[in-house]
């Protein structure tokens, strides 16, 4: 019967030879993906590449130090500046009221004793004498009285235009908050790049970026214009023994070998304008906190004119300074992750120089 009998079964579709095509078919597919893949993969940037960019990210990183160098300095100002008015406003108040109660105690005494018109007390006296001397005493507790009421008004204009100052000092404070924040995430921003740009390169490869770097203990002379100090390798004569020069020279001596952080004044760390700053201070020298500060703090220079504790500044937007010490040479924050060190002045683009003292 039909129901008893075998079903056919199909043969796969496409049979075996359908089969293996489109296996092969899927295998030459995924082979091209991979190719495909592999070429348009990024390529390795060689060291070079990575030097150019990493300097960049360095310098943009040390112009926003700067900036927030700046914003900080003003910030810090402002704070001390409200802190100031603060004070000042409390004492104002307590000023306030102590006329206030001295006020109080007044209107309240004049009160108990002149409750009654003059005439009708002077009838009533037993001792008319006594009531007019009493009279003279409210005579003159009237002039106190109004004395009192120009107190308290004087000191209360006092309070509130302090309490307005105030509130401006603090809307300038905020404001500059704001700005550090801001340059602090640019700042952070470019380091991350730089170290991620940094961890391509070999061990060998990253060793011979730190010996080559701007500033770094292999940069060249190359390109000094004739006349100048590095070109002719002479050395000015040092500064003379306990002059302010000479005590800034020893002190930037003293810092080789201490890291850079950016933002940093010492004494165990450091950022360009930090050095420098720290540097004249040792001196009894004050200079303004960032580059574009210092370059106009003192005298400018020429270059064939540099002396030993001159500032060097570099880089277009002057974002970058060291101290002077002869030779061709200076002191100088280089950037994140190195230390404080010598280096030649060529070795970054010029800017100028300026003598503190």
């Amino acid at each position: 019967m039909a129901s008893h009998r075998k079903p056919r079964q199909r043969p796969l579709s496409g049979g075996p030879v359908r089969t293996t095509a489109a296996t092969l078919a899927l295998a030459g597919a995924a082979t091209v993906t991979t190719f495909e893949g592999t070429s348009q993969a990024d390529p390795r940037p060689t060291p070079a590449q990575v030097k150019s960019e990493v300097d960049r990210l360095y310098q943009e990183a040390e112009a926003a130090t700067e900036q927030y160098n700046g914003a900080k300095e003003q910030a810090d100002e402002a704070e001390r500046a409200l802190t100031g008015l603060r004070e000042e406003t409390a004492r104002k108040t307590d000023q306030l009221n102590t006329a206030r109660s001295a006020l109080g105690t007044l209107a309240a005494s004049q009160y108990r004793s002149g409750s009654l018109g003059t005439a009708v007390q002077l009838a009533l006296a037993s001792d008319p004498q006594e009531y007019l001397s009493q009279a003279a005493f409210i005579a003159r507790a009237g002039d106190r009285n109004a004395a009192g009421i120009t107190t308290v008004r004087r000191r209360l204009d006092e309070v509130g235009k302090l309490r307005e100052q105030a509130s401006g000092r603090l809307a300038d404070l905020r404001s500059r908050q704001q700005e550090l924040a801001s340059h602090k995430a640019v700042i952070e921003e470019k380091l991350t790049a730089a170290k991620n740009m940094l961890a391509r390169l070999t061990a060998e490869e990253r060793a011979a970026y730190e010996a080559g770097s701007p500033g770094g203990s292999a940069g060249g002379s190359a390109g000094a214009p004739a006349g100048s100090a590095a070109s002719e390798g002479n050395t000015p004569p040092p500064p003379p023994d306990g002059s302010r020069a000479a005590r800034a020279v020893a002190f930037a001596y003293s810092a080789i070998g201490k890291p850079y952080v950016w933002g940093a004044t010492g004494p165990g760390s450091f950022d360009c304008s930090g050095l420098t700053q720290a540097a004249w201070r040792s001196a009894g020298v004050s200079l303004p906190r960032t580059t574009y500060t210092q370059i106009n703090a003192g005298r400018r220079v020429s270059r064939d004119q540099l002396a030993p504790g001159d500032l060097v500044f570099f880089y277009s937007g002057v974002t970058h300074v060291g101290l002077y010490i002869g030779n061709g040479q200076m002191i100088h924050a280089p950037r994140p992750g190195s230390t404080v060190r010598l280096a030649p002045i060529d070795s970054m683009p010029w800017a100028g120089a300026s003598r503190p003292a």
